[in-house]
């Protein structure tokens, strides 16, 4: 589970929260972070010392609702080609999925970058859409063959971005579940900073730490969160200290504000947010896939939010874990998804029954 040495500190981390005699549950907001804590068997081993750390909506392919899914469906299968990253293309919908577009004979494509989809519009005449979905870690990326210009006249995006902030607003006034710290998402805090999370150990006297993805960062987190409640503080404390500035990436960020504007959208799972998700701006619309092709997506037929007693809205909320929806495992498997939460790598319940078992 841990080297030697690593193994030697664990156990120093987990018995000074023990000491402590606080018990807590806390949340975290990224995939990663889940990941780690169910790979090398954190949860147990937190759980003896009194703490609890369940997922909330971190993972941006498992957010992203099934209308938007439907949508880029839609336009494949009316003369366009759609790329994308792997994880979306088997995100089930009530229409099928991207793959089973694919499988139909709709001309979809897995990419691994923009400039991959930008080469491709490129080599052909035929109109092309990148499907761009990720949090403030992948959004300046998208942002990037914008800025240098020069695109193809046939490539557009069609912008699926969430941020961070608004959805941490969302599950603090939902009040769905008590918890008594979060954990927030190292990767997005490397573009943002620290900063934007202050604001919610000042309204809502949440202890908080940015926290790294190794085991010993997620152990860490959770003893500087136990000791904020020891000692009555709310603060924002940064444990990444090796990546995450105040600050941030100014020059990522300052990419983001030129690029795009905040705007009203449902996540997978919540209610619509207001300011949560990321549009091109006016000066794009020549490359904003909404505007070029507003025609075929007015054709997107009607889907159901999710399958058939799929839970995974209520995952991403943090009220169940995976193990606890009814299809997990049985209708529900990497093999046979019922929803994106048993799709995308990052996901909570894809996460939970790879590592079942094995750790």
């Amino acid at each position: 589970m841990f080297k030697y040495r690593d193994g030697d500190t664990a156990k120093k981390i987990l018995a000074a929260i023990k000491d402590t005699g606080v018990e807590s549950k806390f949340m975290h907001v990224c995939g990663t972070h889940q990941d780690t804590i169910v790979r090398f068997g954190l949860e147990e081993l937190l759980a003896d010392a009194g703490v609890e750390i369940c997922q909330g909506p971190g993972c941006p392919v498992c957010v992203t609702t099934s209308k938007e899914v439907a949508e880029a469906i839609t336009l494949a299968r009316n003369g366009v080609t759609v790329t994308a990253f792997g994880d979306m293309m088997r995100v089930p919908t009530t229409v099928g999925s991207l793959f089973d577009a694919k499988a139909d004979g709709a001309d979809v494509r897995i990419v691994y970058s923009i400039e991959d989809a930008v080469k491709m519009a490129s080599e052909q005449t035929k109109p092309l859409v990148f499907i761009s979905v990720g949090f403030e870690t992948t959004a300046p990326s998208t942002c990037v063959p914008l800025k240098k210009g020069n695109l193809p006249e046939n490539f557009s995006i069609y912008s699926c971005h969430r941020i961070c902030p608004p959805i941490l607003d969302a599950i603090f006034d939902m009040g769905e579940i008590r918890m008594n710290g979060m954990i927030m998402p190292g990767h997005v805090a490397v573009i943002t900073g620290t900063e934007p999370f202050k604001v919610y150990s000042e309204k809502y006297g949440m202890p908080q730490v940015v926290a790294g993805f190794e085991p010993l960062d997620m152990l860490m987190a959770a003893y500087m969160l136990t000791k904020q409640r020891e000692e009555g503080r709310a603060e924002v404390e940064n444990e990444y200290t090796r990546l995450v500035k105040p600050n941030g990436n100014p020059i990522a960020k300052k990419l983001m504000e030129e690029t795009f504007v905040p705007v009203d959208r449902e996540w997978r799972g919540f209610p619509t947010i207001p300011k949560s998700a990321l549009a091109l701006k006016p000066k794009y619309a020549e490359h904003d896939a909404n505007i070029v092709h507003k025609d075929i997506l007015a054709l997107t037929p009607e889907v159901e939010a999710e399958a058939k007693g799929c839970k995974c809205g209520e995952v991403l909320r943090g009220l169940i874990k995976s193990e606890e929806c009814p299809m997990f495992g049985t209708a529900c498997k990497p093999s046979s998804p019922k929803g994106p939460c048993m799709v995308s790598e990052e996901g909570n319940c894809s996460i939970a029954y790879r590592f079942s078992g094995k750790r």
